[in-house]
């Protein structure tokens, strides 16, 4: 059974558009079927690409009526794959501009490689930046996102990557944590892998690299400098790191009242 792909879709001014008909064949080789949820704007701005997508039998889409803060975007997608799709199909939940650049770049063959040898694989599988794609980063979003990773080592014992981009996990699995995600930010990809901390598996890639440059047609030296000398990418940065990190804090002080309550009855 080959996996299922799972992206948001929000582009209101239809600039990645013609970047996804391009990859469209190729994923239809690689994936039985697509699950995007659209967000309302997108589909108001831009009706003709929307339409494509709708008669294109490849895609599922879930419309969205009005505009939602992006954390339940994205748990408005998972939770109504989780409904639709069979409890052991195997689901790539992504996005779509790191999709883009790892199948229109030197990264393709090496993509789809990590995606069939991961098709067997019965446990959540966090594919995550390795040494190489972080050096493409800017400093700044690197030691940002670093920080949550180094605070999740600390108070759980394990090296995730609680904001990532590539996350493979079967049907069922998602069906049973999507529940317990609550927030409306950036922050629920943290409380997803909380939730799986447990099973999840790694994969380090090189196909993870940065793909502004790519996106963009900028020179990726002029931009990275660009970017690690903007306080507004800083900040941006740091307005979903934040509650990242309070998501951790808390799930960390919630499983050690447990575990105090525990105790206490034990005696």
């Amino acid at each position: 059974m080959q996996p299922a792909i799972v992206f948001p879709f929000h582009d209101p001014d239809g600039f990645m558009f013609p970047h996804l008909q391009v990859i469209t064949p190729v994923l239809k080789q690689n994936f039985s079927d697509a699950y995007l949820v659209v967000t309302a704007t997108t589909r108001e701005s831009c009706p003709q690409n929307i339409g494509w997508l709708a008669e294109n039998s490849f895609y599922s889409l879930f419309l969205l009526q009005d505009d939602l803060p992006v954390g339940d975007q994205f748990t408005h997608l998972y939770r109504q794959v989780a409904l639709d799709a069979l409890p052991e199909k195997q689901l790539h939940l992504c996005f779509l501009d790191r999709l883009t650049f790892a199948i229109r770049t030197e990264h393709c063959p090496q993509f789809f490689a990590d995606v069939q040898a991961s098709a067997g694989e019965a446990f959540p599988l966090i594919f995550q930046r390795s040494n190489k794609a972080w050096k493409t980063h800017p400093q700044n979003y690197f030691k940002i996102e670093n920080f949550i990773t180094i605070l999740g080592k600390i108070l759980f014992g394990k090296t995730l990557d609680f904001a990532w981009c590539h996350l493979v996990i079967r049907t069922g699995l998602l069906r049973e944590i999507m529940p317990l995600v609550k927030n409306s930010d950036m922050s629920v990809l943290a409380e997803m892998i909380l939730q799986i901390q447990d099973k999840v598996k790694t994969k380090d890639v090189d196909w993870l690299a940065w793909e502004d440059p790519f996106l963009l047609s900028r020179d990726p030296v002029e931009l990275r400098s660009e970017r690690e000398n903007s306080s507004a990418e800083t900040h941006k940065r740091l307005a979903y790191a934040m509650p990242m990190i309070e998501a951790l804090s808390q799930y960390s002080l919630a499983q050690q009242s447990q575990r105090m309550g525990q105790t206490r009855l034990s005696f």
